[in-house]
């Protein structure tokens, strides 16, 4: 049975996770810290930090959302430019997408000590909003029983992300569910011009009755 990139992604972000979760030393050298990467030069907090996550709950709806838009754009990219070239671009595109997703916080929060976030929220958004500009019209259902397209969707959750975003609680970074999405877009209109052109038509002949 072949292994897709997505899934080994998952691997990984599962072992990376529970291992923090084992160890305070290891959540405490990748936890997603803007002083301490602004201060001390620790810029894996970058990368590290979304590859560990809150805990079980988090993991669990990060990697869920993922395995299935991450495979989209995984195949998508192996059509495109071949499997190796395309799988190359493809954990580019991932581990980017953490890293672009968090510069805007890390320039808000920079100093201030008491920031801290962690979790996959970059990588995963991008995903989300790459297939959507891809298969707008993709119907994408929560808990199986509450379907939209895509697009729609993804408008309600760019909504969300930015009023949870203001409200600066907890330890989610929902400034990078943003972010996120937002390269996730330019990623693939960058690699596909043609896609944004698709889109539209698409949602032009959308109707929902």
């Amino acid at each position: 049975m072949e292994i897709s990139l997505t899934v080994i992604l998952i691997a990984i972000t599962c072992i990376s996770s529970y291992y923090a979760w084992k160890s305070p030393v290891y959540m405490g050298q990748s936890i997603f810290t803007p002083y301490r990467i602004s201060h001390y030069g620790e810029y894996r907090r970058f990368v590290l930090s979304g590859f560990i996550h809150k805990d079980g709950t988090h993991l669990l709806f990060n990697m869920f959302t993922f395995y299935f838009f991450g495979n989209v754009v995984e195949q998508f990219l192996a059509y495109r430019f071949g499997l190796i070239t395309g799988a190359v671009i493809y954990v580019f595109f991932y581990v980017f997408a953490i890293i672009i997703a968090d510069v805007p916080t890390y320039l808000k929060r920079k100093d201030d000590p008491s920031y801290h976030a962690l979790g996959a929220s970059g990588g995963t958004s991008a995903a989300v909003f790459a297939s959507i500009m891809l298969v707008p019209l993709a119907d994408i259902c929560i808990f199986g029983i509450f379907c939209l397209p895509g697009f729609i969707l993804g408008l309600l959750f760019l909504g969300y992300s930015i009023y949870q975003g203001k409200q600066e609680k907890g330890t989610v970074n929902h400034d990078a569910h943003l972010y996120g999405a937002l390269f996730g877009i330019v990623f693939i209109l960058l690699l596909s011009p043609s896609t944004g052109l698709d889109f539209i038509n698409q949602i032009k002949d959308y109707r929902p009755f």
